[in-house]
């Protein structure tokens, strides 16, 4: 033996620490998603629930489209003051804070009797999400084996993705179906946080060195190795998300008043079938070419504002539909994308900087077309509002994909 070689007794314990981190992983990871899951289902619990509470404080379809934005500028909010803290403090304690919030936001809506209550709840609920999105998709990266990073990413989706869909789709099921509309959803939300907080003792910290929180503006920033292509995933991805944002807003509006279907479990499932298959097109970037994902997305980006235009115009709920989904696929693809370029390109401790950054990009494009189309639908009604907007992402999608050819020439 050289003086080089461990004696067996601390190969062992070498082994068993390694077997441990694996094992607590194991434990931790499950533990994360739901948690994960969880606060994300909460963010879109309202979204089937907006016209009773129209009808309960009488406000108009504009504010409808401003409750949405403040949820989405409250993300990009978290993101920006909030984006590295897990970085600096750790993954688990801002995981927990997160769940607090959205327990919060959902007491607020469980309590609601006004607007400002509701407005309140969906600030909480943004930041919520703004501080789960980045910790626990960098936790679940942190604690993934050496051959399992691309799982970890697929189950960070899964649970993000999973979550908005899951939300949407238990509101309006419980709405349509069970007593107290705007009561039994968000004690059901209550029971789903409240059983996430104690199973955060199974997850591990994978930060090892923790620092003093610095909360201040955080500059959108990205490794300049990966600029180029993180900015035309992040914009394609964006116009999905404008999209998505409509739907979530104004969904139960277009089926009411223009096909004069109240069914808030309708409402709930063409949001569904849209997160769910967001999810599904991110999944489609595992067999996707890198450079075949963009255009892909682009070109569904386009179908899908043409059959949500359609849709409008022929007052026909099967194009919205069909629309939700393809608009779904297309955004996933993107975000796909983009989430493979920056766990590619960034070193691990500036991982939720960078995501942070992504998902702010992504969330400023979903907050400021919402309330443009909440004043449209003001002044020109819901079908003309509808239909400008669709044609405003169709150009910005076309946009992306006339530039691909010239980023793939010069490699930017």
């Amino acid at each position: 033996m050289t003086t080089t070689d461990s004696p067996p007794g601390a190969r062992a314990g070498l082994r068993d620490r390694i077997g441990g981190r694996f094992r607590a992983g194991a434990a931790a990871r499950p533990a994360l998603a739901y948690a994960f899951w969880a606060t994300m289902t909460g963010t879109t619990v309202p979204t089937p629930l907006y016209p009773l509470y129209q009808r309960e404080f009488g406000f108009s379809p504009l504010m409808v489209t401003v409750i949405f934005a403040v949820y989405a500028l409250g993300v990009v909010a978290g993101l920006l003051v909030l984006g590295r803290l897990s970085d600096e403090i750790g993954r688990r304690p801002v995981v927990a804070v997160a769940l607090l919030l959205a327990a919060g936001a959902a007491g607020l809506f469980l309590a609601a009797d006004g607007l400002a209550w509701i407005l309140a709840a969906r600030v909480l609920s943004g930041l919520s999400a703004a501080l789960i999105t980045g910790s626990a998709t960098a936790a679940l990266l942190d604690l993934a084996p050496p051959d399992g990073r691309a799982r970890a990413q697929s189950v960070a989706i899964a649970a993000n993705m999973g979550g908005l869909a899951a939300g949407t789709l238990i509101s309006g099921v419980l709405a349509q179906w069970a007593g107290s509309p705007l009561r039994l959803p968000w004690t059901v939300t209550l029971i789903l946080l409240a059983a996430a907080l104690p199973a955060l003792v199974l997850v591990p910290e994978s930060v090892r060195e923790r620092t003093r929180p610095a909360l201040r503006l955080q500059p959108l920033r990205v490794p300049a190795g990966i600029r180029g292509a993180f900015l035309r995933a992040a914009l394609t991805a964006g116009s999905g998300f404008a999209v998505l944002g409509v739907l979530t807003a104004v969904t139960g509006l277009f089926l009411g008043s223009l096909l004069h279907l109240t069914n808030h479990a309708l409402t709930g499932l063409v949001v569904f079938l849209a997160f769910t298959c967001t999810a599904l097109g991110q999944f489609a970037t595992r067999v996707l070419p890198p450079r075949r994902a963009l255009p892909v997305a682009c070109a569904g980006l386009v179908l899908a504002a043409a059959l949500i235009a359609t849709a409008l115009l022929a007052e026909s709920a099967a194009p919205l539909v069909a629309g939700a989904a393809v608009n779904g696929l297309a955004t996933g693809v993107a975000v796909g994308n983009g989430l493979g370029v920056i766990n590619g390109g960034t070193p691990p401790q500036r991982r939720g900087e960078a995501v942070s950054t992504f998902f702010a990009i992504l969330y400023s494009m979903l907050s400021v077309p919402v309330i443009g189309v909440g004043v449209l639908i003001q002044l020109a009604g819901l079908r003309t509002a509808g239909v400008v907007f669709s044609g405003l992402v169709a150009l910005l999608a076309a946009g992306v994909a006339v530039g691909l050819p010239r980023a793939g020439r010069t490699g930017g």
